[in-house]
């Protein structure tokens, strides 16, 4: 485990879910697995993302708000997120999955700015993005919440995934 993970409490943030188990836990991806979904989407998946789905290879996170400076379809103050996709293509959820990241462009029209690897309380009418318009497609992506129900409207979250995953908060923050 590398350093970034020092202070953050990794073993309490995936919330025990048996339906997560089900649907979104991959196994532990090797780093064949990671290179094949890396070629397949395009771009470089970013290391804490890889560090993260090492520790468990999707699921739901225990907290699963994240503040935002402007107002999306889903509140005033902050994005919900409901399950992170694993890297993989065994299960739907998963990255390459059937209901991964090419099914919410080629089906639902988001926009290919990179990596959909959140999913949304909305049952797919927004969702999280690391978005590569900026750093290219080795570069360090940042995170985007995409809002089909606002024209697919573009908000930035975090500068980095690991800045989302520590920005997370209970949704009893905004309540």
């Amino acid at each position: 485990m590398s350093a970034i993970w020092d202070d953050f409490d990794i073993n309490r943030f995936w919330e025990k879910s048996g339906w997560a188990d089900t649907e979104y836990v991959e196994p532990s991806p090797s780093d064949a697995e990671i290179a094949m979904v890396e070629n397949e989407l395009g771009f470089r998946l970013p290391l804490s993302y890889i560090e993260l789905m090492r520790t468990q290879n999707g699921g739901c996170p225990a907290y699963t708000c994240h503040a935002t400076k402007t107002a999306t379809s889903w509140a005033e103050d902050h994005i919900a997120i409901s399950a992170i996709k694993g890297i993989g293509r065994n299960l739907d959820w998963s990255l390459c999955g059937s209901l991964g990241t090419a099914q919410l462009i080629d089906e639902w029209g988001y926009p290919p700015i990179g990596i959909y690897f959140g999913d949304c309380p909305s049952a797919g009418h927004d969702a999280l993005c690391l978005d590569y318009r900026e750093c290219g497609p080795r570069g360090e992506p940042s995170v985007v919440h995409v809002d089909q129900e606002l024209d697919y409207k573009i908000t930035f979250v975090a500068k980095d995934f690991e800045s989302f995953l520590r920005g997370l908060q209970p949704e009893s923050d905004f309540n």
